[in-house]
């Protein structure tokens, strides 16, 4: 298994956040089996396109929240670095509601 869950849309609130807002996040290294996807489709021209983070962020957006990893943005990213056997993801990780 790739990641720890695949999920249809977003359980935890909007956390409201801007492209220049999760710039602000420094990114760090996370397990893709410890994420839950927030898409169950993947536009197959993202995962395969060379340039695909020429407009975008370089690192994917992932959300924590009640103790889960949730992978906001980066999915075609995710599945990239599964393909060349890698199990980590560089990723900017904004965590809310870990509060128990």
């Amino acid at each position: 298994m790739i990641f720890k869950g695949v999920g249809d849309g977003r359980p935890y609130p909007d956390h409201g956040f801007s492209q220049s807002d999760w710039a602000k996040v420094p990114p760090q290294q996370v397990r893709l089996d410890e994420l839950v996807t927030v898409k169950t489709q993947l536009d197959l021209g993202a995962l395969l396109d060379e340039d695909s983070t020429f407009f975008g962020d370089l690192f994917a957006h992932v959300v924590g929240w009640h103790g889960d990893l949730y992978l906001e943005d980066g999915l075609h990213r995710a599945l990239r670095a599964a393909l060349h056997q890698r199990q980590i993801l560089h990723a900017r990780v904004y965590r809310m509601g870990d509060r128990t």
